[in-house]
């Protein structure tokens, strides 16, 4: 199993890699103390959902903390949205440097479906069963050209590789389009198991392990087979994920930019996954 160790070597190779590999990485995108005050951000963020002690929801604004085991404080495995009351990680998902890397693949008009973070502790169930993200762009009337117009990100905060859990791929995967892998359980909190690729078509022996600096962007299609493994090493690993889609192939979403341009929130939140949004978007717990 090898790891992916791209750089980019000019402006067109994370391109070229993303369209025949159905992801990509850009190196360095960010600097040390850039990456010292987002962590400081994600921190804080962790620490309120701590504090609720268990999953909690807020309109689009959600966190998910799985109970502790054998007595052990509760888990942080995720959040969503919380950009709306965090200006540092606001920044960061309508960063110009963002647009300028996607205009490429997806165009300067863009919506954005996913604005997360994870968080893997050691040796907790962080784990996520092999899928496409396509399985959760529901429902599927609100997304047109879905390949060709949706570009997931992922930033590494943390060091992310193997030891802490970090993704694995199957390069080309994407070519397939909607693949028959086994929708029956949640796909966090799941291992992967090869016996699921193979009743899809694929093979194990042609995954790669996601390998990347704090820093890097990686860069994947939402029809690219992935999952990730146990975090073995003794930190936390971070790891914020925005989604973005061209705004005229979607019907829901918040903008993130127009013509390369950001775009602020607006004064009510846009529907996005919580189909509840309008009839229960009171803070409570789930």
């Amino acid at each position: 199993m090898a790891g992916i160790q791209q750089s980019r070597r000019g402006a067109d190779d994370y391109v070229a890699d993303y369209q025949r590999n159905g992801y990509a990485v850009v190196r360095g995108l960010l600097s040390p103390s850039e990456l010292e005050t987002i962590g400081a951000a994600i921190d804080q963020v962790h620490a309120v959902a701590l504090a609720h002690g268990r999953s909690f929801r807020h309109g689009n604004l959600f966190y998910n903390v799985a109970p502790g085991e054998a007595g052990e404080p509760p888990v942080v495995r995720m959040a969503q949205w919380m950009s709306y009351h965090q200006p540092v990680l606001n920044g960061v998902r309508t960063d110009p440097r963002m647009a300028e890397i996607l205009a490429p693949l997806i165009g300067g008009d863009l919506k954005q479906i996913i604005n997360q973070l994870h968080w893997k502790a050691p040796g907790s169930r962080g784990d996520f069963a092999w899928h496409q993200d396509s399985r959760f762009r529901r429902p599927e009337s609100a997304y047109r050209n879905l390949g060709a117009s949706y570009v997931q990100t992922g930033l590494a905060i943390d060091p992310h590789n193997p030891e802490t859990g970090g993704m694995r791929f199957i390069p080309g995967s994407h070519l397939h389009g909607v693949l028959g892998l086994d929708t029956s359980t949640e796909v966090l909190g799941s291992e992967m198991q090869d016996a699921v690729l193979e009743a899809a078509g694929l093979s194990a022996e042609d995954t790669v392990d996601l390998v990347l600096e704090p820093g890097d962007l990686a860069l994947w299609s939402p029809y690219l087979v992935h999952g990730s493994g146990t975090n073995r090493s003794t930190h936390r690993r971070r790891f914020y994920i925005n989604g973005y889609v061209r705004a005229e192939d979607c019907d829901r979403g918040e903008w993130a930019f127009r013509n390369g341009e950001p775009v602020p929130f607006g004064p009510e939140q846009a529907l996005v996954h919580y189909e509840a949004l309008r009839e229960h978007g009171e803070p409570h717990y789930v």
